[in-house]
């Protein structure tokens, strides 16, 4: 019966470059999450009073919904 060994170590630089990777992910990720946050905040205050009190918001209520 043949034996494998299925741990090796990985090559120099190759979890630098992971992390790298992760880095860059992460910030796509929250510039995302920001500019997805932005787009709300404007759409909602070009809404009026009114329009906003239709759905259960005030204008203090729009920089916490962006967050």
């Amino acid at each position: 019966m043949a034996a494998y060994e299925t741990s090796r170590a990985a090559p120099f630089g190759a979890i630098t470059v992971y992390r790298m990777v992760q880095i860059v992910i992460h910030t796509a990720e929250t510039m995302k999450a920001w500019n997805s946050a932005r787009i709300t905040r404007k759409a909602l205050n070009r809404l009026s009073n009114r329009e906003l009190d239709d759905i259960g918001l005030c204008r203090g209520d729009i920089e916490l919904i962006g967050r």
